[in-house]
């Protein structure tokens, strides 16, 4: 009896010690969120973003062959929104729209195998991603904070590729739904009252493809895919302009 009291009291004073020693790592410097801040419980905010990628070139000599003629662009757009649930806390759900245009003459390997071919592709996708994103207050001020998002995102997409040889021509629809898990940490900067400015990348990405494949309305073939992806692009950086109130 006399030892289990004497080992109770040593554990007591152990988690009694353990409390009072002061924190020490990354969140033991970080600030409070007062209840006026923009990032605290019951406040909302919403954003957007829109890119646009245009690649155009002719007459391009390559390792392998020649690109005669080329005419691509790549634009998104998306719109997002959150409501936090506790101070640095939000839940929310993000919507976007793509579409991709690629139009290419090219040669390659001529001296080998002699591939000539002229490949248009036109590809539309259409997204949606709840999320979950938390903030962490690093400075004592109202103007900057870091967050990291976690998200879902349910993706329909749908396109066509069409390759011309000069003696066959080639039509090609796809379409494919994917599911993908992934991690985005960021920064948010406040400009102007409620106004912010967000810059973020994609850290983590877990996802899988169901994809279907229809050629010249005669084959079919069906494919899918799982990827893990860890790799960090510093050049596929995400700018978009948030508005809390």
């Amino acid at each position: 009896m006399k030892k289990s009291v004497l080992l109770f009291a040593l554990a007591f004073a152990f988690l009694a010690y353990a409390a009072e020693k002061p924190k020490t790592g990354l969140l033991s410097s970080a600030y409070k969120i007062d209840s006026t801040e923009f990032i605290a419980k019951k406040h909302i905010m919403g954003g957007s973003t829109v890119s646009l990628l245009q690649a155009e070139t002719s007459n391009l000599n390559i390792m392998i062959g020649d690109i005669y003629d080329m005419d691509g662009y790549t634009f998104s757009i998306e719109a997002f929104g959150g409501y936090f649930l506790k101070e640095a806390l939000a839940i929310g759900l993000r919507g976007g729209y793509n579409r991709t245009s690629l139009d290419i003459d090219f040669a390659l390997l001529e001296d080998i195998i002699d591939v000539s071919q002229r490949r248009k592709y036109l590809n539309h996708g259409f997204f949606l991603q709840p999320f979950l994103r938390n903030y962490l207050k690093l400075f004592d001020n109202r103007n900057l904070y870091f967050f990291n998002e976690t998200g879902f995102t349910v993706e329909y997409s749908s396109g066509v590729s069409q390759t011309d040889d000069g003696e066959n021509m080639d039509k090609v629809l796809m379409n494919a739904l994917t599911f993908e898990l992934g991690l985005r940490p960021g920064v948010t900067i406040f400009m102007v009252e409620g106004l912010a400015f967000e810059t973020s990348i994609s850290l983590l990405g877990l996802s899988s493809t169901l994809s279907k494949k229809n050629e010249n309305n005669v084959k079919e073939s069906k494919l899918n895919y799982n990827i893990i992806n860890f790799k960090v692009n510093l050049l596929a950086l995400n700018f978009s302009l948030v508005y809390f109130f």
